[in-house]
């Protein structure tokens, strides 16, 4: 393993079933189930450092490539126009005028406080979006919990709790519409069935490409 890599953060998980490795551009995370013996474990790096190696590489030169200014304006799923962002010193972390679309941000730790912003605005708002869509479709759910995942876009339970992702808030307003009934679907059909993609369909015959937007997708840089 060459200087440059991070150290890999382990973490023992009492419901994995396997080893997980996932390279992201700021640290290496693998997932262990409690029976694994260290042996395993480094006999899995070994076997996965040329993958680790390309993939960190690749990533690194990505990050080299992108544009990290910070954005002037902010386009959210659920407004018409996009918020202008004015980047200043100030005490609060940052203030949104709702009626001029504006939002200060100190200057300190911007891209932080920014990414604060568009969570607290998320767990505002998608809740009420998703009931939107529930009524909509006839499909009910029980609550709604929004969380910063980090690998899905949403889930459901078999008690009908939904939860969706903050990131959701940043998305096109199709796409967020596509995960909200993807996620009440669960509540007819608790699996990926055909029966199941025929009841998203009903509500979003364009899921499939919505599907493929939601793979493709780069999020901003300040997001990650």
């Amino acid at each position: 393993m060459t200087a440059t890599f991070p150290e890999i953060k382990i973490t023992h998980h009492a419901r994995a079933t396997r080893l997980r490795l996932r390279v992201e551009p700021s640290q290496i995370k693998l997932t262990v189930p409690k029976f694994c013996t260290q042996r395993q474990i480094d006999d899995f790096l070994k076997q996965s450092e040329s993958w680790m190696i390309e993939t960190w590489q690749k990533q690194q030169q990505h990050l080299a490539l992108v544009d990290r200014s910070l954005p002037s304006t902010l386009t959210l799923f659920n407004l018409q126009q996009p918020i202008k962002i004015i980047y200043q010193k100030q005490r609060q972390a940052y203030v949104f005028d709702e009626q001029t679309l504006t939002i200060l941000i100190s200057d300190q730790h911007a891209e932080v406080y920014l990414k604060n912003f568009v969570i607290q605005y998320a767990k505002q708002h998608l809740p009420i979006f998703l009931q939107q869509i529930s009524e909509e479709t006839g499909m009910k759910f029980n609550q709604c919990a929004i969380r910063q995942a980090k690998t899905r876009w949403g889930s459901c339970t078999v008690k009908h709790a939904i939860m969706l992702n903050s990131t959701l808030a940043l998305c096109n307003f199709n796409i967020t519409r596509y995960v909200c009934i993807h996620e009440l679907a669960h509540t007819r059909y608790f699996d990926h069935s055909a029966a199941f993609w025929s009841e998203v369909e009903k509500y979003d015959p364009n899921y499939k490409q919505h599907r493929q937007i939601l793979k493709n997708g780069i999020l901003p840089w300040w997001w990650s």
